[in-house]
C-alpha cells in the first residue's frame, strides 16, 4: 500500500508541475482574459491535488 501512495504522490506532483508548464505556455498564445481564466482554473487544480496528497498521507 506503501508503494501506491508513492506512485499516486508521483502523479499528483507530475500533474502539477505539467500544469504549471502548461499555463505558462498558454499564457503566451491565449488573449490576457483567458490566460488568467486558465491560470486561476489551474491553481483551483492544484489545490485539489495538494488535498488529496495530504489525505493519502494520513
Amino acid at each position: 500500500m506503501v508503494d501506491e501512495k508513492n506512485e499516486v504522490e508521483k502523479l499528483i506532483d507530475n500533474m502539477i508541475s505539467s500544469g504549471d508548464e502548461l499555463v505558462d505556455n498558454l499564457k503566451v498564445v491565449l488573449p490576457d482574459s483567458l490566460a488568467e481564466s486558465v491560470a486561476l482554473f489551474h491553481e483551483s487544480n492544484v489545490l485539489n491535488l495538494k488535498k488529496i496528497r495530504a489525505f493519502l498521507n494520513k
